[in-house]
């Protein structure tokens, strides 16, 4: 600890914190394993609940900026680094100084799957299958925060939420949205249809433009891997499929732009209907 207990500055990239950190940056069977993932900035860790941080790292430098007290008030565990081996714990080219160990995040099929029967609010999750940009899945879970999903699913093949690219580019909103992983993605999709969760699967053979639907209810996105789309099989448990029309000669969206546009139009509709 800093301040209080401990005074000493870690100098070497040797250290066996410094090591931890780096393996946590690096290794999604580390992160599993330990239960925890690394945020990194001024505004990512402001965000975190200070109960869930288990240990707070900053640089010299960070430590005699004046919100520095703030961020590191509350926090069980504070370690100081110096700049040059902050750097070499740093996942950014131009780090802030903070970072952050955060324990996970841990939910079941029932928390994203909610029906409005059950909360009161229709269900939108966006169901993910073998996604692997880390940009694209953090771009997914910070927009859908803004349009208002209430869960996303994902296949086992699917990124780490918690590797440090998907952690920047949900800029916060993954401390927010519910998530989780499934073995059997075939199976959970069962689950929802029971529940009365209506799937529509963005595909190329769908016949109705997306905007023809109806998204009020409770109801899913099946969105597939960037190159190769949804599998059959996936594709298969789809109630409809949709389209995005497209002018010129381009013929498929990025899976974040696709799932944007989607998730949108429903945030649009039930927008509308109240």
């Amino acid at each position: 600890m800093i301040g209080k207990e401990r005074q000493d500055v870690i100098s070497s990239t040797s250290n066996k914190q410094v090591k931890y950190v780096n393996a946590l940056v690096k290794k999604a069977k580390t992160r599993r394993e330990e239960d925890l993932f690394v945020a990194e900035g001024l505004r990512m860790c402001s965000e975190i609940p200070k109960d869930r941080i288990q240990t707070l790292f900053v640089s010299e430098s960070f430590s005699k900026q004046p919100e520095c007290a703030g961020l590191t008030g509350g926090v069980r565990q504070v370690e100081t680094v110096t700049d040059e081996v902050f750097r070499a714990l740093s996942d950014t080219q131009t780090p802030q100084g903070i970072l952050a160990l955060v324990r996970q995040y841990h939910y079941a099929l029932s928390d994203v799957t909610r029906t409005k029967a059950e909360s009161g609010r229709a269900a939108q999750v966006m169901i993910l299958e073998r996604l692997q940009d880390p940009g694209n899945l953090g771009t997914i879970l910070r927009a859908g925060e803004g349009a208002g999903v209430t869960g996303i699913l994902m296949d086992a093949a699917t990124a780490d939420i918690y590797s440090p690219k998907v952690i920047r580019s949900t800029m916060g909103s993954v401390l927010r949205v519910p998530f989780v992983y499934v073995e059997d993605l075939c199976g959970a999709l069962e689950i929802l249809k029971k529940k009365g969760i209506r799937l529509f699967a963005a595909h190329l053979d769908g016949k109705n433009s997306y905007d023809q639907e109806d998204y009020t209810g409770d109801m899913g996105f099946l969105i597939g891997n960037e190159a190769n789309g949804l599998s059959d099989e996936t594709a298969g448990q789809a109630d409809t499929y949709i389209r995005i029309p497209m002018e010129g000669k381009v013929e498929s969206l990025n899976a974040a732009v696709a799932a944007s546009v989607l998730m949108f139009e429903a945030a649009r509709q039930r927008r509308n209907q109240k």
